[in-house]
């Protein structure tokens, strides 16, 4: 029996939890978003599970990639070959799909973040971690506010005829000028479509500020399924925004990637990946304030059963230091020490 071969790309953030199975064909096999909801260890093995149910025995992982907020937290779980940032996750994703690419544009849940690229290297980037206005979230609350599916929220904005000039700096001033177009008696397709255009002011002068903003541009992130804020890109732009098809998991799809370049590299090509039986697995993370030095560190620890997998969050390394892993190149098998 034929024994297809991937590599595995997990991209964990506050709100979604992507995973991608990339074949050796670069191919993606499959993709998943999945809600975090506060559970990211949770969230990972729900995830391995059904992918587990969908690839069955004959498939095999041979090679590990983890980015996006919880990468440290992901790379413990899996036995993760390679661990990235988002910036350079979402990079190498976007280089590999359209290698002509200078500029990408990524709107997620909680934030957003724009990266610029020239011949294939990130020379300049900038992420907004702070204010709603300009996330996907901002945009589910007003959808729900609204009494309309999030799913419909695009579709009507590029039906306005007259969209209105709405205040989009600040997630409060927005909603109270969307409240009081609505009290005026303006259509929803032009408020809707003002609010598109007052996000992407709101990224284009927070985000992308002094950025050199050159064709081709993707755009990445969950947002990107809404066509009124591509369009409002292209209004302000006066480019055409490429949205590619793996729009919502470029970030694992990156960490795919970088796993099947770590893999090459390694002289015997074998992954650290923990195996998808580690989904019946008990994980438990905890966290403690060391008390060495007034720096106060809160000590993040994940363990396995009672057993110490990882520690990080130290600046010195005193704690995280205390936590090897060790694997038989010949047999693969891993095992994990803590010295005292």
């Amino acid at each position: 029996m034929h024994t297809h071969k991937y590599f595995l790309g997990v991209d964990v953030g506050s709100v979604s939890t992507n995973i991608v199975l990339l074949g050796e064909d670069n191919v993606v096999a499959e993709a998943m978003y999945l809600r975090t909801q506060g559970r990211p260890m949770q969230t990972i093995q729900e995830g391995l599970k059904t992918l587990r149910e969908k690839i069955g025995n004959s498939a095999q992982i041979i090679g590990v990639g983890t980015t996006g907020s919880a990468r440290q937290l992901a790379a413990t779980l899996l036995g993760a070959d390679v661990v990235k940032n988002e910036i350079t996750a979402h990079a190498v994703a976007a280089s590999r799909e359209y290698p002509e690419v200078k500029t990408i544009l990524e709107i997620g849940g909680q934030d957003s973040k724009i990266i610029i690229l020239r011949d294939g290297i990130v020379v300049d980037f900038a992420m907004n971690t702070v204010c709603a206005a300009g996330t996907g979230s901002f945009l589910d609350q007003q959808a729900a506010r609204l009494g309309i599916p999030i799913e419909d929220f695009g579709p009507i904005a590029i039906r306005a005829e007259h969209p209105v000039r709405i205040a989009g700096r600040c997630s409060v001033f927005a909603e109270s000028d969307m409240i009081h177009k609505q009290q005026l008696g303006h259509p929803l397709p032009d408020i809707l479509a003002g609010l598109c255009q007052a996000m992407v002011r709101n990224y284009l002068n927070n985000v992308g500020k002094n950025k050199e903003i050159l064709g081709p541009i993707l755009f990445q992130g969950g947002v990107a399924a809404n066509p009124g804020i591509r369009q409002a890109f292209e209004r302000e732009l006066g480019q055409k925004v490429i949205v590619p098809n793996h729009f919502a998991v470029m970030g694992a799809l990156g960490a795919a990637y970088l796993a099947q370049e770590k893999i090459a590299q390694k002289k015997n090509h074998m992954s650290k990946f923990r195996g998808l039986q580690l989904t019946d697995t008990c994980f438990e993370a905890r966290s403690f304030d060391c008390k060495g030095c007034a720096n106060h560190c809160e000590v993040v620890e994940i363990r396995q059963e009672k057993q110490i997998l990882a520690r990080w969050g130290d600046r010195c390394g005193k704690w995280s230091a205390t936590v090897t892993e060790v694997q038989d190149d010949r047999t693969g098998e891993k095992t994990v020490a803590v010295t005292s």
